[in-house]
């Protein structure tokens, strides 16, 4: 085997890779990256037998065509310290790959393609195309409320569906860890074959990061416990949770007729500000809420307290606390210039809204005293 790459193609595959690979993986084999160059193109995957990842570069100068898997974190390491841009030489001599660039030589140790584990499953049925950019939002605006309790592993994903509202069919994803639930949805341009399923953290992080650089369609297909994405030249596949998801839309407050109206903006710098006075961040934020006012305080005991004053539209008396992270996980994630909070009394959740944005939702209980 040997081929020419440019340092930044090889750099960003690589850099993709690391998402993958864990770093304490107990077969040697899943620590390497497996290498195929041929036709013009250098195919790099990566696994951790949950996920698979594979990305093309093409337009490789190959001089002589195969196949090798190396250490991932090393050759990635050596590679992002070579000049940008410039043409790595890769070679493999019996057991070893020989990377050169410029003045510099390395020789990386090498296991056999052969031990490397591949699964071919045929994903060809129930595919469908959706907007790089509208996967992003789905997932961003939910991935912060994705629980972390391992006990209950079926809230540790995002829940992706089908469903239909007055008509129009809609990709919908839900995440929630039991105090806060996100919800956000896109509209479909046509009824699609698909069937509930929920996403893994791993692959969601995975994903995002690959969307953020990716303009372009993505193609979805599942099959039963797995699901794959097509970008243009790379590809993920993913197994997915197995579990039952919550019935979520009866968690959704009904009847929450106090609104809270401010800039949102203003409302992120002031939480995030008075929050800064408790290290923990377990202490809620409190919300004294009388006509048009807002009085935000936070009170430590063992550090000192702090206390803000916002203009807002509200047209009632009404004292809540909530965690200052959750509010400001949503509120980072909002679209318009404005956040609404649909309030009911202390002890219930508020729904919130983002008048930029009337197809995501958030439901943040709040705390207790």
């Amino acid at each position: 085997m040997k081929f020419n790459v440019n340092q930044q193609d090889l750099q960003q595959a690589l850099n993709y890779c690391q998402g993958v690979i864990e770093k304490r993986s107990t077969l040697p084999i899943l620590s390497n990256i497996l290498l195929d160059a041929q036709n013009k193109k250098l195919t790099i995957t990566a696994t951790d037998l949950d996920l698979i990842f594979i990305h093309q570069v093409n337009n490789i100068e190959v001089v002589e065509e195969g196949k090798t898997t190396t250490t991932s974190s090393i050759m990635y390491d050596i590679v992002r310290k070579f000049s940008s841009g410039k043409k790595i030489n890769l070679t493999l001599n019996e057991n070893k790959l020989h990377l050169e660039s410029e003045k510099s030589i390395f020789n990386l140790n090498c296991l056999s393609p052969s031990e490397f584990p591949l699964t071919d499953e045929d994903f060809n049925q129930n595919q469908f195309s959706i907007k790089s950019k509208q996967l992003l939002k789905l997932l961003n605006k939910c991935k912060f409320s994705i629980s972390n309790d391992e006990t209950r592993h079926y809230l540790s994903g995002i829940y992706l569906h089908q469903n239909e509202v007055e008509d129009k069919n809609y990709l919908t994803a839900v995440a929630t860890d039991s105090h806060r639930m996100s919800i956000s949805k896109i509209r479909l341009d046509k009824k699609i074959d698909f069937e509930p399923i929920i996403l893994p953290k791993k692959t969601i992080f995975q994903l995002c990061s690959l969307l953020d650089t990716y303009e372009g369609e993505v193609k979805i297909s599942n099959i039963k416990s797995k699901i794959k994405f097509e970008l243009d030249n790379s590809i993920l596949i993913s197994k997915l949770i197995d579990g039952k998801f919550p019935n979520y839309i009866q968690v959704i407050p009904k009847n929450n007729d106090k609104k809270l109206e401010v800039s949102l903006n203003q409302f992120l710098a002031s939480v995030d500000r008075v929050a800064s006075v408790s290290l923990d961040k377990k202490d809620g934020v409190k919300f004294n809420l009388k006509k048009d006012i807002l009085d935000l305080s936070v009170n430590n005991t063992s550090s000192g307290d702090g206390k803000e004053t916002l203009t807002v539209k509200f047209d009632h008396d009404l004292e809540i606390s909530f965690n200052s992270r959750y509010l400001i996980d949503v509120a980072s994630q909002l679209d318009g210039d404005q956040i609404e909070l649909f309030l009911k009394d202390t002890g219930s959740p508020a729904l919130i809204k983002d008048p930029g944005d009337f197809d995501s939702i958030f439901v943040v209980m709040p705390m207790k005293g």
